[in-house]
């Protein structure tokens, strides 16, 4: 190893220590129950609570995938997206949050699953048992593909094993997740969070002295046809503009919806200690995806500038995913303190990716443990008991997870853009229908969440294959699909009783 790698070996060993110091103390003070663990007895304060969402949400898509895609074809797809997640997430926060808390407290609902199950007060769990069901399906493997993120980034820098790298991961994050809980994760999300937003502003600084400045960025971007457009995409092999239709830009807004379905999201906001701290947490939250995402989109088109100077080899095809691995490889050969410095910049991709893992396992688990064992199966605990299932269920997710992960040529963003296609459509229409539709019912939200689910399959491994305007991200077609549902189905049955839509009037007063 170069004295390079070894400052950057160091660096994210220490951060990785940090992280499971900081998680073991945190989980010592936490609450020892259920509510405790899945949701930090309610406690958490507005930064926590808006940075923890952002965090968990971002994965390392906002520091590989989003400039990836625009170091390859321009703004129009990254930043198309970008807008599509910040209306999103302002969305969630503006519309969603406030209800959900109020709702969740009223009906004492620590999971997703039982809030939709104990706002239509069903007496059999049905509504329990599927939502958890999809909740293991999406969530398991889009863990792994976390994980995945770490053995490949660690392999590509180092030569690692990939499994070995894996398992690594697996363990630090098993460690502060099984022993703290949701205070543990959140706590640890907006220390990430901080991270990802320096390696951001770094490597933007480093990148553009690199490229020879702002001016030659710019220069170089207006160079190739179609790079600076929101209405056409750069094509790289035909070195063409390539029209970016309206279908395009609706499917690639699309992605905001999925943030109405997230639950790892959803239970940021039913954690809060106060409803009214969500404005501010919106506030915070709102700013930091927009300017976050900005530099990243950014930050592709630099990376281009700085391959044009030949300081990092011309990336082509995923490779261009790793353009902020290229240019921290690039500062850490600048001497020891860049060195430093560049790792705390791959930490950043590292926090990214964990700071998704940690909060999807947590929700994975309560999903099994909290929902499937003890809701829908009729399995009694007592408080300590029910800690200890939460401790192993965590530890046997993550082990699945890890022999998902086992296959390093699997498409880690791939799966990512699935599983929230999946949570999206299903999860999304059945919360804004509980929150906003007082003649939902328990038969149509049913509706909802399985034709969400089961188009999400179908139009992914079927009908988009069909090409043309079909070609389309499946989550925008099975959201409108579970909505249609809903609304039908809710029509065409008896309508909820009294009790259910008295409930409907409290808790949206």
């Amino acid at each position: 190893m170069t004295s390079a790698q070894i400052c950057i070996t160091v660096v994210i060993i220490l951060y990785l220590c940090f992280v499971i110091f900081t998680g073991i103390m945190i989980g010592r003070r936490s609450k020892k129950s259920a509510e405790g663990f899945y949701l930090g007895g309610r406690g958490i304060g507005p930064l926590v609570t808006a940075m923890s969402a952002e965090a968990s949400d971002m994965s390392s898509w906002l520091l590989m995938g989003l400039p990836g895609v625009a170091y390859l074809t321009g703004v129009a797809d990254a930043s198309w997206t970008a807008i599509g997640l910040a209306l999103g997430t302002y969305l969630n926060f503006l519309l969603v949050a406030k209800r959900i808390r109020r709702y969740s407290v009223r009906l004492d609902a620590i999971t997703i699953p039982a809030f939709i199950s104990k706002r239509y007060q069903e007496k059999r769990p049905v509504i329990m048992c599927i939502a958890s069901l999809i909740i293991l399906i999406f969530f398991i493997p889009y863990v792994a593909s976390g994980l995945a993120a770490i053995g490949k980034l660690f392999n590509s820098l180092f030569g690692w094993n990939y499994m070995v790298a894996v398992i690594i991961g697996a363990v630090v994050i098993i460690s502060y997740t099984s022993v703290g809980g949701f205070s543990a994760v959140a706590t640890m999300d907006l220390i990430q969070s901080i991270i990802m937003t320096c390696a951001l502003v770094v490597i933007t600084c480093f990148g553009i002295y690199q490229a020879g400045g702002l001016d030659v960025v710019v220069e170089n971007a207006k160079a190739l046809p179609g790079y600076l457009s929101f209405t056409q995409t750069y094509d790289a092999a035909a070195h063409a503009a390539k029209p970016y239709p309206f279908l395009n830009i609706a499917s690639m807004m699309a992605w905001g919806l999925g943030y109405f379905g997230m639950p790892h999201i959803l239970v940021r906001f039913m954690a809060i200690r106060d409803e009214n701290e969500l404005k501010l947490s919106r506030r915070i939250a709102s700013v930091w995806v927009v300017i976050s995402m900005t530099v990243a989109v950014c930050i592709g088109m630099i990376g281009y500038s700085v391959s044009k100077a030949g300081r990092i080899p011309v990336l082509e095809g995923s490779a261009s995913e790793t353009v902020i691995v290229q240019i921290s490889n690039l500062l850490s050969s600048y001497g020891v303190f860049p060195a430093i410095v560049a790792g705390l910049i791959l930490a950043g991709i590292l926090a990214a990716t964990m700071s998704t893992a940690d909060s999807q396992l947590l929700a994975a688990a309560s999903a099994f443990s909290e929902n499937l064992l003890q809701d829908v199966f009729g399995i009694k605990l007592t408080q300590k008991q029910t800690m200890v299932v939460a401790r192993l269920t965590v530890i046997c997710i993550a082990i699945v997870a890890v022999f998902l992960a086992a296959d390093p040529s699997s498409s880690v963003f791939k799966i990512v853009s699935f599983a929230w296609a999946g949570f999206g459509a299903t999860f999304g229409p059945a919360v804004l229908f509980a929150l906003f539709w007082k003649r939902s019912n328990r038969q149509g939200i049913l509706a909802g969440l399985v034709v969400g689910g089961v188009m999400v399959f179908v139009w992914k491994f079927v009908i988009a294959k069909l090409g043309g305007m079909f070609a389309i991200y499946e989550l925008l077609p099975a959201f409108l699909c579970a909505c249609v549902a809903i609304v039908v189905v809710s029509l065409i049955t008896p309508a909820p009783s009294k009790e259910v839509t008295d409930l409907y009037d409290t808790c949206n007063q």
